[in-house]
């Protein structure tokens, strides 16, 4: 793939890219607006009147400058609506056909929402990171145009929901960030046939010789109908595949890729960060009959990763992985990015930088991002935001939302890790309270449940209970004692079997790290730096000027690629994040020294690659 080629979009902008159809239509931009504190919208009407106290720019969050709102306070509960004109439905109409659907996408609203469309409840959604799509086809009139309504509630207090990095006290402080309220990310009508795809994920084998396709369907297909898979390479087909299924509502069929046979061939169509090549893919459900076809584009990349013999690979190979913390959150938008192409620059900021993964932190990121990860070639590790709490009120919580969000993103080809459980957050005692490492182990295998085919990490940075990959957390500012502690295997299991460097211990009690399991050092780093006197910012450690950050980041990487046992890093972070000072470059995407000077700290040498 050219350079040229990984500029363009061939899904020009599509909300969710690895599964398109030609018949969407935005409803991003302006809608009514209203803050309902005293929680009587119902009661007022206003599922059937919509709001017109202000305007509101979806899909920005309504504490974020860019919404036109810009309000961080609490505001527990608010209204949207927006009128779809009778053009707009009307083409939609005629894209679906008689027998066709008309469905209504978010893509996110944070936390829980309702949704009326021309006064009638069509649905509710709880979840804040991960998407909903809502049949509206009979709420629609059969001529002219319709309101769509929207309620979002996201208790400011409730420590029980998945918020991540979102503040719960009134001002930011900490760590911890403005809070997102309710749409964040795009709003979209698609037309639909009746029976119609509405999960797609693609699996390469371990040789990648053959790829498993996995589709959920909207109802139950009836026996004889067929399910066909092209794929195509810049326009050359590579291979195809179909199958007829019996009465189903989901399906699998498995795409063998001839070419990869061949031994010489092989590296010429596997995806990694240092050559991104994507397939394209046309996926096309018919059912017997006279019902109409459901024909979407997709696309996967060929890799397969897995941990062995103390290393992280990628295709087969030992990988030495160059991670940075992504907090993805931004001054003017907050957890929804200011546009698309701020997205791609983001992939392209971290890759010049010298990286070749991201952990994404605290967040489900938006698929338009983990798009342009796919097609710049980033390794990404996938996280949930985690609650504050252990109940049995924050449990299900976590797990349906987390569910949700690996079924969603698991088609991406450059997502390599899932990461349920951060820092023990939520499950506070996990060191030692049996039900909270019985937790950590169950959605841990859940993911694996899910999705076989990646790593899963118990609780990143300590306390490990059943993680495939062991992380630790080490801000210590000694780099004499960091070099160290990671100086040999005798020196790591130190680490492993006792209290790491943040004094937690490595593993739970009465948990022992997988023989041979890779470790990486998963945080560290955090240096603040400031251009200006910086009172209220924040950082593990403080640079004075250029000079000694350049220095210091110097050092602190340069004690990690001594070390022969680590099989990978994760500084801490790509970006000032609000009052978190401890970014490579500043909240405006600025490298704050050279990014060449950046990347040769980053890349560096060490034994194991």
């Amino acid at each position: 793939m050219t350079a040229t080629t990984l500029h363009e979009d061939p899904t020009l902008g599509h909300p969710f890219p690895q599964l398109r159809r030609t018949s969407w239509l935005s409803l991003n931009g302006p809608w009514g607006f209203a803050y309902d504190d005293a929680r009587t919208g119902v009661r007022q009407g206003f599922p059937a009147t919509g709001v017109t106290d202000r305007t509101i720019t979806v899909p920005f969050p309504p504490e974020s400058a860019l919404s036109g709102i810009g309000d961080t306070s609490y505001h527990p509960v608010v209204w949207y609506s927006r009128t779809l004109g009778a053009h707009e439905l009307a083409g939609l109409r005629e894209q679906a056909g008689e027998a066709g659907r008309v469905l209504l996408h978010f893509g996110a609203v944070d936390y829980r929402a309702s949704v009326w469309v021309q006064g009638q409840h069509v649905g509710d959604h709880e979840g804040g990171h991960v998407p909903f799509t809502l049949d509206v086809t009979h709420a629609l009139p059969a001529q002219g145009e319709a309101l769509v309504v929207v309620r979002a509630e996201d208790e400011p207090l409730d420590v029980g929901q998945p918020r991540g990095k979102q503040e719960w006290q009134e001002e930011p402080h900490g760590i911890w960030y403005s809070r997102t309220t309710g749409i964040w990310q795009t709003v979209w009508l698609e037309a639909v046939p009746a029976l119609h795809l509405t999960e797609i994920a693609w699996t390469p084998s371990r040789a990648c010789d053959a790829v498993t396709l996995e589709v959920s369907l909207s109802a139950m297909a009836p026996a004889g109908t067929t399910l066909r898979a092209e794929l195509s390479l810049d326009g050359r087909p590579l291979a195809a595949a179909s199958t007829r299924l019996p009465a189903t509502s989901t399906a699998r069929l498995t795409v063998d890729l001839r070419e990869m046979v061949h031994g010489q061939h092989y590296e010429e169509l596997l995806w990694s960060p240092e050559h991104p090549r994507l397939i394209d893919a046309i996926v096309t459900l018919e059912p017997a009959g006279p019902a109409s076809a459901d024909r979407i584009e997709s696309y996967l990349g060929l890799r397969s990763v897995g941990v062995e013999k103390d290393r992280f690979l990628l295709n087969d190979r030992p990988y030495y992985v160059r991670s940075v913390l992504e907090q993805g959150f931004w001054p003017d938008s907050h957890l929804a990015a200011p546009s698309d192409q701020a997205l791609r620059d983001e992939v392209a900021l971290i890759k010049e930088l010298g990286f070749n993964a991201a952990r994404i932190h605290q967040k489900v990121e938006d698929p338009r991002f983990l798009y342009w990860a796919d097609r710049l070639g980033l390794l990404i590790w996938g996280e949930i935001a985690a609650p504050y709490e252990f109940t049995i009120q924050s449990l299900p919580r976590l797990v349906a939302e987390w569910s949700a969000a690996v079924r969603r993103d698991r088609a991406h080809p450059c997502i390599v890790t899932w990461v349920p459980i951060n820092e023990s957050w939520g499950v506070q005692h996990i060191g030692n309270r049996a039900d909270q490492q019985a937790f950590s182990r169950a959605i841990s295998d859940l993911t694996r449940a899910l999705d076989p085919s990646r790593p899963v990490i118990s609780n990143d940075g300590w306390e490990h209970t059943s993680s495939d990959i062991i992380t630790i957390h080490d801000y210590d500012p000694n780099n004499v004692s960091v070099r160290e502690r990671y100086a040999s295997a005798e020196a790591l299991d130190q680490v492993l079997d006792g209290f790491g460097p943040s004094g937690r211990k490595t593993m739970a009690s009465g948990h022992a790290a997988p023989e041979q399991a890779p470790v990486m050092v998963s945080e560290f780093g955090g240096i603040r730096y400031v251009t200006d006197d910086g009172a209220t910012s924040w950082g593990y450690t403080t640079a004075s000027d250029p000079e000694d950050f350049e220095a210091r980041l110097a050092e602190v990487f340069e004690a990690l690629h001594a070390s022969p046992v680590l099989c990978g890093f994760c500084y801490t972070q790509i970006t000032d994040t609000m009052q978190e000072a401890n970014g490579l470059a500043d909240a405006q995407r600025r490298p704050k020294i050279p990014a060449e000077r950046i990347r040769d700290i980053v890349v560096g040498t060490h034994p194991t690659e």
